[in-house]
Order: structure tokens, then C-alpha cells, then sequence
């Protein structure tokens, strides 16, 4: 028997240019017990794909499984945001810069103190940390000044004026 067709749709299979009717009619042939010795090995190939399909059908209550899986109840967690929470890292982030700034310089006045030379302009004995108005009668002539009193004569420190 010649299989003159079959041979020429396969080799159309190879290249991909049969149609759906034509790779159903290779199903069909190579689905009978009867097939010629040199087309068994291409049994196998139709024949496998069949019993596949068969094999890989999914059962009637999939969907039914799927779709009692996914839905289920929903519960939504939506919350509101104010602008105060939206805000929150910026207002984190600007004080942690200014307590950074602030640390910085803080640790920049001890190195400026020791740059500056000691200016003692006025001859009076500068003593660090004490009060300008500690000085010899500066307290005395400073409280006349803002009386606009004239001294007569400079007392010394500790006295009470009368």
C-alpha cells in the first residue's frame, strides 16, 4: 500500500505548513494499530500527544476549588493618613540635621577660644569666667552711670554708698 499522502503531510508538518484538519488527519492515522514499519516512529510522537491531552484535563471542580479559594472574605485595612503622619520622617529628618549642626559646632568653640590671642586693651586683670562687673570699682562706677550721678572720688570695692 503506498502512503504517498501521509509522507507528504508530514514533511508539510515538519515545516510547519499544515492546517489544523491535516495534523488531525496524521492523529488519525497514526492512531490505528496498523501502521507501516517505516512510519512507526512517528506513532509514538501523534499518539503521545493524544493521551496527553487526555491525561492532563483538569477535573470539573477545579474551577469550583479555585474560585472558593480566592473568594474568600475580604477585609480592606484602609486607614486615613494625615499630613502630619506624611510628614513625619521630613520633621524627623530636619532634627536630626540640627541637633548634627548644633553638635558641630559646639565641638568648634573650644578650637576657636584657643585661635584667639587674649586682648587686654584695658589694663584691668581679665579673669575667665567672671563677670565683667567683678573688676576693681566698675561696679560702683557702672550703678552711678546709670543714676547720673557724678562720684566724687572712687571707693573701694565692698563699700556702701550712702
Amino acid at each position: 500500500m503506498d502512503y504517498k499522502y501521509i509522507n507528504q503531510l508530514l514533511e508539510r508538518y515538519w515545516k510547519g505548513e499544515t492546517t489544523l484538519e491535516e495534523e488531525e488527519i496524521l492523529r488519525a492515522f497514526f492512531s490505528q494499530k496498523d501502521v507501516p514499519v517505516e512510519l512507526q516512529p512517528y506513532q509514538t510522537l501523534f499518539c503521545y500527544m493524544q493521551d496527553e491531552t487526555k491525561k492532563d484535563v483538569l477535573g470539573e471542580d477545579f474551577d469550583e476549588k479555585v474560585l472558593s479559594k480566592t473568594e474568600g472574605p475580604r477585609t480592606v485595612k484602609a486607614r486615613v493618613i494625615t499630613m502630619h503622619q506624611r510628614l513625619m520622617p521630613l520633621f524627623k529628618a530636619a532634627a536630626i540635621v540640627a541637633i548634627l549642626l548644633t553638635l558641630g559646632n559646639a565641638a568648634q568653640v573650644p578650637f576657636r577660644e584657643a585661635d584667639k590671642p587674649a586682648a587686654n586693651t584695658t589694663g584691668l586683670k581679665s579673669v575667665k569666667g567672671a563677670s565683667v562687673a567683678m573688676g576693681l570699682d566698675t561696679a560702683v562706677i557702672d550703678s552711678v552711670q546709670q543714676s547720673n550721678v557724678v562720684p566724687t572720688s572712687p571707693t573701694p570695692a565692698g563699700t556702701i554708698l550712702k
